[in-house]
């Protein structure tokens, strides 16, 4: 047996991080250490701050590295710095717990030395919790897909964002697809901001039907990008803009211009090749936050799709109560007239613990 190697101290501004078992392989094939992430952490630190400081953050963590088991940490994990915070939020259950904040680089560190790989921050500001001041889109390739495919439909998704009057900036994914980010002013709490994003995609659904899917359920979907409306629901993230992702080459999820999407090869941006990229050419998202979008003309369209199109509610994901108006949780191939797919749940049913997408807590 290998002997185990010392503990580091991985320096971030006036701060010192001991890294224990430095020599740890994350990544086996490219033999990518725990203190080469470390590395790669401070040296993308003060972009991965603008995309996750002052929010909270779940860590999904492997200790044994990406091939081995993995587990996400929502409460902070034992150990947690003191120059470290936490905010506390609320879960589609009404349970409210704290979560980690990423305001330093040196916590982030920290997070590497618990074994985080990815970087999940929600998309509110620790001031308000309940109103988030992102819409999120994934465009997620079904077989058949590719890559090219997603940057097609983010590209006409960048354009309907624009007659909205909102500005979309985008990522790679880390994988096949393409993640879709617009700010917008938290005027809202998390389901408008879902509707929203069901009117945008289902208006894009529209303009290009033989591209673009809203269909939840995979067998519905064909091949097709499919329009992940539900990572606006409260207590879904994706992985933070500069988040490295758990497959085997290190992919990083990258910040990109939208002169650079249709070139680049996504299987190029990673742990590596990314703190050279943003040092050459800067953070395409460094003023993203400089001004926020209105959502009501996309709320417009959810009127329009459900007043007048008799368009309804969507699935949500399938560990949320029963939401009012929501169709049957069961694939449309499962023809059981008893079941919803889930138990329904009375939780939301009572509306003295139930205010729109603003549960009270127990």
């Amino acid at each position: 047996m290998a002997a185990k190697s010392a503990a580091v101290q991985i320096q971030s501004g006036e701060r010192s991080v001991r890294l224990s078992s430095p020599d740890r392989v994350l990544w086996p094939e490219p033999g990518i250490t725990k203190q080469e992430l470390a590395e790669y952490v401070v040296a993308v630190g003060p972009a991965l701050l603008r995309a996750i400081g002052d929010r909270p953050v779940s860590l999904e963590r492997f200790p044994e590295g990406v091939d081995g088991e993995r587990f996400y940490s929502k409460n902070p994990p034992r150990g947690v710095p003191d120059y470290a915070r936490s905010v506390k939020v609320t879960y589609p259950s009404g349970r409210s717990h704290p979560q980690l904040v990423v305001d330093e680089v040196a916590t982030a560190v920290w997070a590497v030395q618990m074994n985080t790989i990815t970087l999940h921050p929600w998309p509110v500001r620790t001031a308000d919790t309940d109103n988030p001041d992102e819409l999120r889109l994934d465009l997620d390739p079904q077989p058949g897909r590719d890559y090219a495919d997603a940057v097609q439909a983010a590209l006409k998704l960048r354009d309907l964002l624009s007659e909205l009057g909102l500005t979309g900036y985008v990522k790679s994914s880390g994988n096949r697809g393409v993640h879709v980010f617009t700010p917008i002013r938290p005027d809202h709490e998390f389901l408008d901001v879902r509707h929203a994003a069901i009117g945008i995609g289902r208006e894009l659904e529209r303009r290009a039907p033989d591209l673009v899917t809203m269909s939840w359920w995979k067998e519905e979907r064909g091949e097709r990008i499919f329009v992940d409306f539900n990572q606006c629901t409260r207590d879904r993230t994706m992985a933070g803009a500069y988040s490295p992702r758990p497959l085997p080459h290190a992919p990083v999820s990258t910040p990109l211009t939208w002169d650079e999407l249709p070139d680049v090869d996504p299987k190029t941006l990673t742990v590596r090749t990314v703190p050279q990229l943003l040092a050459d050419r800067g953070d395409p998202w460094e003023t993203m936050h400089s001004s926020a979008g209105d959502i009501a003309p996309a709320l417009e369209l959810w009127r329009q799709d459900t007043e007048e199109r008799g368009l309804g509610e969507l699935p949500f994901p399938p560990d949320y109560p029963k939401m009012p108006g929501e169709p049957k949780r069961a694939r449309p191939s499962v023809s059981r007239a008893d079941t919803d797919g889930i138990a329904d749940r009375d939780w939301y049913a009572d509306p003295k613990r139930w205010n729109g997408d603003k549960p009270k807590e127990n």
